[in-house]
């Protein structure tokens, strides 16, 4: 399933979304809500890509980023027994929309609510994440399992603040020269936790945490050793619609970064 799942990825982004790319009309690109911009490469990836998920598992459902934001109600799926894929089409769409880099494509599998593989593309590297539960992540088919080793004044992550409330941003300001490099984010998830798994930063701080964005990260992050939590310290669950999460490469760093950015929240 781990191939047949990357293969599919792989062939959405080389017939759908590549060839959009830096292609876009004005009339290829619309707001779904206010500030919230989708493209007619999110939905066509979205359709094929929920097609070719559902032959592979007969019987499953699919719970997609444009899918939901047509019907809300499909969420509920994410409470339920029945196989869900989360179905990202393309993470980081606003950067697609202008012609730049990063976005990804991302797909997760939950069985019963639980996390049990997922997949992270970067379409322009052609470079594939991918994590099954209880034996590891991979990237390209080479296990990662990222290593930190380095003081917090070393510590490089993102913060993600355009959605920040104002006593968070206050504090990750104070904060933020306690740490080696706080970057304000690259509008895409996909990415963030990329750059984690290869070591490029050591965390990302996010306020917003649609699952599609954060499920197929959050299991190739644990598997490699990583850390994915509230705030309040409880672990991620793609069902709970909560705002506020740290991912770390490791406890110590997930510690480390919630007590300098965030020590009173």
């Amino acid at each position: 399933m781990i191939d047949e799942v990357g293969a599919l990825l792989r062939t959405t982004a080389a017939e759908v979304i590549l060839p959009l790319f830096g292609h876009l009309g004005r009339a290829d690109v619309s707001e779904k809500a206010p500030g919230e911009l989708v493209t007619v490469a999110d939905r066509r990836a979205e359709r094929v890509l929920g097609e070719g998920l559902l032959r592979l598992l007969p019987g499953s459902v699919v719970v997609g980023e444009e899918g939901v934001a047509a019907d809300p109600a499909i969420l509920a799926h994410l409470h339920g027994t029945v196989p869900a894929w989360l179905v990202d089409p393309l993470d980081g769409t606003a950067n697609f929309a202008a012609g730049r880099e990063p976005f990804a494509v991302m797909v997760a599998l939950l069985e019963a609510g639980v996390i049990r593989a997922s997949w992270i593309l970067d379409p322009i590297a052609d470079r594939l994440l991918t994590a099954e539960a209880g034996r590891g992540s991979y990237l390209d088919g080479v296990a990662v399992r990222p290593t930190v080793d380095a003081p917090a004044t070393a510590l490089r992550g993102a913060v993600m603040s355009r959605f920040l409330p104002p006593a968070w941003r206050s504090s990750v300001e104070a904060g933020a020269h306690r740490l080696g490099t706080v970057l304000p984010g690259q509008h895409c998830a996909g990415r963030e936790y990329a750059d984690i798994l290869t070591g490029a930063q050591q965390f990302a701080l996010f306020w917003r945490t649609l699952p599609w964005d954060h499920a197929p990260g959050v299991l190739l992050l644990q598997e490699a050793g990583g850390v994915a939590r509230r705030l309040d310290g409880e672990p991620y669950h793609p069902a709970d619609d909560r705002d506020g999460l740290l991912v770390a490469a490791d406890e110590q760093t997930w510690h480390t970064v919630r007590e300098t950015l965030l020590p009173d929240v």
